[in-house]
C-alpha cells in the first residue's frame, strides 16, 4: 500500500543484491521511528568529454564493445552540458555495478577522440544524493510502499521509494537534533608498558553516557579478560539503538583499539543497523557504521586555534563543560597501577566517568553546528567533521555545478604554485587609545562577486567578452557577459547568510530558535569564507591559480584604497592586515569612511572592536590590545604559539593585561620577579613547565637532535609507540650537554629536576622581553630592577 512519509535522512548508503545496486537511505520518521528507504532503480554513470570534430557514432561504437557481462554498458546518450562555462560534447555512460566504473574510466580514455573522462571519481551513494538534490539532516516527504524485512536491518520500518523526494519545508527550522538518541563513550586501556598493544592490552573500562539518561554506565574487564566487555558493548548498543556515536578522538584510537580487541576473541563487532556490518575506514579517516552517524568530537576541537594542547580536559574546561578541578585527572601512563590497585580503582572508575561526562558536553556544544553544516554541506555529519574546509565547500559546490548542467572537473593533485597574498601595513609602533578596527565583511568573496571571479570566466586567449574586469597588478582579465559558476553560489550564501540572521532578530537571543539559526548562519560564513582558499587549493575539482591570485590582487587595492581615502580625510590609521584596518575611533570621520567605502567602492564596512588601549611592535601581525570588557587580544606573540611552555605563554600574556590595564610596566617587572622566584623555589607546577612539539616526520630522519626529538628516542626506548604526528611533551632538566641532551619526557622527572635556569633564561624572560623590550627594559632590569619607567613616558604624541 503506497503512503505519503515524512522522513529526516541521517545517511546513505548502498548494497549490492542479486548483481544490482541497492541505495538504502537511513532516517527516522515523524513518529520518530527508525526507517530505511530503499531505491532500486538508480544506476551509476559517468560522463565522456569529446574532441569537438570527433565521430560521435564512431565513439559510440568503441565504447560499446568495451562492455563487460558483469556490469554491462546499458545506455550511452548525447547530452548537452557546460565544461568550465563553456558548451561542450559530452556522452553520458551508465553501467550498473558502481565499482566498475573505476574500470571503465580507465580504458574508455584511452580512446580515440576522448578528450577526458569526468565524474567517474564520485561515490555511488554521494552520486545518488546529488542528482535528488538531498541533504543529510533535512527532513524530506515522498510516496513509498512498505516491503518486509528480508535482509535483517535493524529500523522498525522499510519502505521502496515511489516518487520523487521533496522537501519537507514546514520542517526547514525544526532543530535537527530533536528526540535524537545520542550515545557518548570513551576507553581505558591496559598499559602497563605505557605504551598499550591492542594485541596484548585489554579494554578494561568502557563509559557510556546516553542523552536521555542521567546515570552513566560502566563496562568493566574482569581482570585482565575483556571477551566479556566487548559482548556487553556490543549489546548496549544494539539494544539501546542510538543515532549518533560520539567520542573524543576515537576514530583514532578507541574504533581502532576496540576492532583489533574484537579479532584477538573473533567476536563480531555487529553494531550497525545493517546486520553482520562493523564500523569501517571511510572517507576522511572517519569509521563509518552503518545506519548510525559516528561523530569525532576531536575534529571539531581540532578547529579551535586558541588551544593548544586539544586533550579532552583542556578542552572541555575551556568549553566550559567541565572544569579540570572539578574532575578526576590521572596521568595516563598511570592507568595500569591503578586499575592493579584495588584502593584507586574507584578513582580510574571516576576518571572514566568524567571523560564520557565531559564528551557528551562537548557532543551538546559541537554537534548543532555539525549538524547545521551537513545541512548546508551535503556531507553527513560523521563525515562533514572529519572533512577538510575545502572538502565541506566542494561537496555543496557539486550540488550546484548538478543543478545547472555543469560538467565537475576530476580531483587531481597539483603542485602548490605560489603567489602574492594580502596586504599586510606595518604597524605605527607604540601604545595607541580608543582604536578602532574597521572590517570588512566577506571581503574575499565579495570580491569573487563584485568581479565575477571563477574559472570558467576567466579570460583566454582569444575569447571575446564586451565586458571585462581586469584585476590590478596581475591583469588577470574576467568575463562579465556571463554569471561565474562560484559567484551565482556565494550570491546565494550571501543572500542566505543575510536572511539568517535578519531572522536571528525575531527571537530572543539563547533561545531555541536564535541558537539553530545561529549555528546556520555560523556554517553559511564558513562556507562562504573557503571560497577563495579553495580556488587556490591543490587537490580542488575547481582549481584556478589565476583567479586565486586575481582576489588577493584586489584585495591588496581596496586595502590600499581605504587607507589612502581614510588620510585624506585627517583620519590616523595605526595599521591595516588583510581585511581589517585600525584607525582613530574618531565617529564623524569613521561614518564618513564607511559611506565612502560603501557608496563608492561597493563594499561592506563595519566597526569590529574598539580596543581603549593597543600597541604594536614595529613587526608585522604582532600586537596585544584591551577591550571595553576587559579582555586582552593577543596577536602574534609567543602566548598564541606552540612551541613555548605553558608558563611562557602565561607570564607574556598576563604582562600585556597589567601593562594595558595598569599603564605601568613597574608592575610587570614584579610580577615577573615573582615568577622567577616561585620557579626557584620549586612552585610553579610542573604541567606549566611541559613544552609541546610535534614530530613531522620518522625520528631517524631528524639530521639535527632538536629536543623533542632527544625525548621522542627516549620515550621510543621505553615502550612507547611514536610516529610522525606525534605530540612530545618534553621539559629540560639540570646536568651538562646541550639543551637537546638535557630534554626529558615530562612523565620521567620529579619538578627537582628542572632546570630553573633554563626556564628563566630561555622561556620566561625572552617571552616577557618580546613585550618589555619595547619600553626600554632589558633582561638586566627583570633580574636586577633598577629601571622603572612610567608607561606614559613611551606614549608621546598617541595620548
Amino acid at each position: 500500500m503506497e503512503n505519503l512519509l515524512a522522513f529526516q535522512l541521517l545517511d546513505i548508503s548502498y548494497d549490492i543484491v542479486n548483481n544490482t545496486p541497492i541505495i538504502t537511505i537511513w532516517g527516522r520518521d515523524s513518529n520518530n521511528k527508525k526507517v530505511l528507504l530503499i531505491d532500486k532503480s538508480f544506476r551509476p554513470y559517468f560522463y565522456v568529454l569529446l574532441d569537438d570534430k570527433v565521430n560521435i557514432d564512431s565513439v559510440k561504437e568503441d565504447i560499446q564493445k568495451l562492455s563487460k557481462t558483469r556490469s554491462p554498458i546499458v545506455g550511452i546518450e548525447e547530452v548537452n552540458m557546460n565544461y568550465i562555462g563553456r558548451p561542450a560534447k559530452v556522452l553520458k555512460i551508465t553501467t550498473v555495478i558502481p565499482e566498475s566504473v573505476r574500470e571503465y574510466r580507465e580504458t574508455i580514455a584511452n580512446i580515440d577522440g576522448v578528450k577526458e573522462v569526468l565524474e567517474a571519481d564520485i561515490r555511488f551513494s554521494f552520486r545518488y544524493t546529488l542528482d535528488k538534490n538531498l541533504y543529510p539532516m533535512r527532513w524530506y516527504k515522498v510516496k513509498v510502499k512498505a516491503i518486509d524485512n528480508k535482509f535483517n536491518y535493524r529500523v522498525d520500518e522499510i519502505y521502496e521509494i515511489d516518487s520523487d523526494i521533496l522537501e519537507d519545508e514546514t520542517r526547514i527550522n525544526v532543530d535537527p537534533l530533536e528526540n535524537l538518541k545520542i550515545m557518548a563513550f570513551d576507553i581505558e586501556v591496559y598499559n602497563p608498558q605505557r605504551t598499550p598493544d591492542p594485541s596484548k592490552d585489554p579494554i578494561i573500562l568502557i563509559a557510556i553516557k546516553f542523552n536521555y539518561s542521567k546515570d552513566p554506565i560502566i563496562l568493566e574487564a574482569k581482570g585482565h579478560d575483556d571477551s566479556q566487555l566487548l559482548h556487553d558493548f556490543i549489546e548496549l548498543i544494539r539494544k539501546e539503538d542510538p543515532d549518533i556515536i560520539v567520542g573524543y578522538n576515537q576514530n583514532r584510537f578507541d574504533w581502532p583499539y576496540i576492532i583489533e580487541r574484537s579479532k584477538v576473541y573473533k567476536i563480531k563487532l555487529d553494531i550497525g543497523r545493517k546486520a553482520d556490518s562493523a564500523p569501517n575506514p571511510s572517507v576522511f579517516g572517519h569509521y563509518s557504521i552503518h545506519g548510525r552517524l559516528n561523530v569525532d568530537l576531536y575534529d571539531f576541537a581540532e578547529e579551535l586555534q586558541e588551544i593548544k594542547f586539544k586533550s579532552l580536559d583542556e578542552v572541555a574546561d575551556y568549553l566550559g563543560v567541565m572544569p579540570k578541578d572539578k574532575r578526576v585527572n590521572i596521568d595516563w601512563w598511570l592507568i595500569a597501577q591503578y586499575w592493579d590497585n584495588m584502593d584507586k580503582r574507584s578513582t580510574l572508575k571516576q576518571y572514566a566517568i568524567d571523560d564520557v561526562e565531559s564528551t557528551l558536553g562537548l557532543a551538546y556544544k559541537f554537534l548543532p553546528f555539525g549538524a547545521q553544516l551537513s545541512i548546508i554541506s551535503g556531507l553527513p555529519m560523521d563525515q562533514v567533521v572529519a572533512a577538510s574546509v575545502a572538502f565541506r565547500l566542494e561537496a555543496r559546490l557539486m550540488r550546484e555545478a548538478k543543478k545547472k548542467n555543469e560538467l565537475m572537473p576530476n580531483r587531481i593533485e597539483r603542485n602548490i604554485e605560489t603567489y602574492i597574498g594580502a596586504v599586510v601595513l606595518k604597524p605605527e609602533p607604540g601604545i595607541h587609545e580608543n582604536v578602532a578596527v574597521l572590517d570588512f565583511a566577506s571581503m574575499y568573496p565579495s570580491i569573487m562577486v563584485k568581479y565575477n571571479i571563477g574559472p570558467d570566466t576567466l579570460l583566454k586567449d582569444g575569447e571575446n567578452c564586451k565586458i571585462r574586469n581586469r584585476a590590478p597588478e596581475v591583469n588577470h582579465e574576467f568575463c562579465f557577459d556571463r554569471p561565474a559558476f562560484m559567484k551565482m553560489v556565494l550570491e546565494r550564501f550571501l543572500k542566505w547568510r543575510s536572511e539568517t540572521k535578519k531572522a536571528m532578530k525575531l527571537y530572543k537571543e539563547g533561545s531555541p530558535e536564535y541558537n539553530l539559526l545561529n549555528e546556520r548562519q555560523k556554517a553559511i560564513k564558513v562556507l562562504a569564507n573557503a571560497s577563495y582558499g579553495y580556488l587556490g587549493w591543490g587537490a580542488a575539482r575547481w582549481y584556478c591559480r589565476d583567479c586565486a591570485e586575481a582576489i588577493t590582487a584586489w584585495g591588496r587595492d581596496l586595502i590600499s584604497n581605504t587607507i589612502n581615502f581614510a588620510k585624506s580625510i585627517g583620519l590616523k590609521v595605526y595599521y591595516g592586515d588583510t581585511d581589517s584596518v585600525f584607525v582613530d575611533n574618531d565617529e564623524d570621520k569613521i561614518n564618513k569612511l564607511i559611506n565612502w567605502i560603501t557608496n563608492e567602492l561597493e563594499f561592506d564596512i563595519k566597526v569590529d572592536k574598539v580596543y581603549k588601549r593597543i600597541f604594536f611592535t614595529e613587526a608585522k601581525k604582532r600586537y596585544a590590545g584591551l577591550l571595553d570588557n576587559g579582555k586582552i587580544d593577543i596577536v602574534g606573540f609567543e602566548a598564541v604559539r606552540g612551541d613555548w611552555s605553558d608558563l611562557a605563554k602565561e607570564v607574556q600574556s598576563n604582562i600585556a593585561e597589567l601593562i594595558l590595564k595598569t599603564g605601568d610596566p613597574k608592575k610587570a617587572i614584579e610580577y615577573i620577579k615573582s615568577i622567577i622566584e616561585s620557579l626557584k623555589k620549586g612552585e610553579i607546577p610542573l604541567d606549566k613547565l611541559i613544552i609541546w612539539k610535534t614530530l613531522t616526520k620518522e625520528i631517524n630522519e631528524y639530521e639535527a637532535e632538536t629536543p623533542h626529538a632527544y625525548a621522542a628516542k627516549l620515550m621510543e626506548k621505553m615502550g612507547y609507540k611514536i610516529t610522525p604526528g606525534s605530540k612530545v611533551g618534553f621539559v629540560i632538566i639540570k646536568g651538562p650537554g646541550s639543551i637537546s641532551k638535557k630534554a626529558r619526557p615530562y612523565f620521567m622527572i620529579k619538578e627537582s629536576d628542572i632546570d630553573t635556569n633554563y626556564y628563566i633564561d630561555k622561556q620566561i624572560i625572552p617571552s616577557a622581553l618580546r613585550i618589555l623590550s619595547y619600553f626600554g627594559i632589558t633582561e638586566k632590569d627583570l633580574k636586577v630592577g633598577t629601571k622603572q619607567p612610567s608607561l606614559f613616558d613611551f606614549l608621546g604624541d598617541s595620548r
